[in-house]
């Protein structure tokens, strides 16, 4: 059996799972997290797929690639939630955020995103402490055998970015500007 013939105009989806909307005013552009994260994962597919031809054709691996591709998808994960702030795509119940009059919700993102600037404060703090002890006690990877604090001082920098971020969405809510 057949399909019938639909016609299909791909310029136009009929639906389209986020629908398109225009970035926030921001100081900083977010073609930053943006052409990071395409970076980051561009480089992580080609260590994965450089690791499987030579796992594919040798019957060994490099040991080295888990280590890179942990700490790529740190980087990667970071980027993509500090954009997914500010463009306001990030996880959230909708039936409770956007139910009810228009104070109701900005009382809601007012709340929802002091928490989260406060939860990045927090990982800031406790992600450069992390970087500091293992600076200090000279720790390495097992894998390669470089400092670890080269892989984790990624985390403190990328909360920091998330934490601006966020305090540059709540600032423009307490402001009365939309998102």
């Amino acid at each position: 059996m057949s399909l019938p013939d639909v016609p299909v105009d791909s310029a136009n989806p009929a639906e389209p799972i986020i629908p398109a909307a225009p970035d926030p005013d921001v100081k900083v552009p977010l073609a930053l997290e943006d052409w990071l994260a395409v970076g980051v994962l561009a480089i992580l597919a080609l260590i994965t797929f450089v690791n499987v031809l030579v796992r594919y054709f040798t019957d060994q691996s490099f040991a080295w690639t888990e280590e890179i591709s942990v700490f790529l998808l740190i980087v990667l994960t970071m980027a993509g939630g500090s954009s997914a702030f500010v463009r306001n795509h990030h996880i959230r119940i909708e039936a409770v955020a956007d139910s009810g009059s228009p104070a109701r919700q900005r009382r809601l993102a007012i709340i929802s995103h002091t928490v989260v600037l406060l939860f990045f404060i927090l990982l800031t703090v406790l992600s450069v402490r992390l970087v500091l002890d293992e600076y200090m006690y000279e720790e390495t990877s097992p894998a390669i055998g470089v400092p670890t604090w080269w892989y984790s001082i990624w985390l403190p920098a990328m909360a920091a970015a998330i934490a601006l971020r966020t305090l540059g969405t709540l600032r423009r809510l307490l402001q009365g500007k939309t998102q």
